[in-house]
């Protein structure tokens, strides 16, 4: 599977931006999908996950109300819609795709390129 984020972009607090991940391959409708985040100087983190069939979606505390994740398997394209950004936010924003159900990087065996998303106040 080949993952290619795009939709990051420069904007103010308070504002919304959709992420979309679109991946390459018939088998995407398997896959478990997550989104990860790092922002300068830090680690990767976990921001929010999705299952195969979209029936279950979990999110970090820290974005929980105010992002959502999706999937559509006709199209093979997961998004992450973001209202509300905070300059915390900012952070390359990565999708990954795995086989099992997981909020760790370790449990993701396919990660998408970045995409960049500056939250500026």
């Amino acid at each position: 599977v080949q993952l290619q984020a795009s939709g990051g972009g420069l904007v103010q607090a308070g504002d919304s931006l959709r992420l979309s991940c679109a991946a390459s391959g018939r088998t995407f409708s398997s896959y478990v999908m997550g989104w990860f985040r790092q922002a300068p100087g830090k680690g990767r983190e976990f921001v929010t996950a999705i299952t195969s069939s979209g029936g279950n979606t979990r999110y970090a505390d820290s974005v929980k109300g105010r992002f959502t994740i999706s999937r559509d398997n006709a199209k093979n394209t997961v998004y992450l819609q973001m209202n509300n950004l905070q300059p915390e936010d900012t952070a390359v924003y990565y999708c990954a795709a795995g086989s099992s159900w997981s909020m760790w990087i370790g449990g993701y065996d396919y990660w998408g390129q970045g995409t960049l998303v500056t939250v500026s106040s």
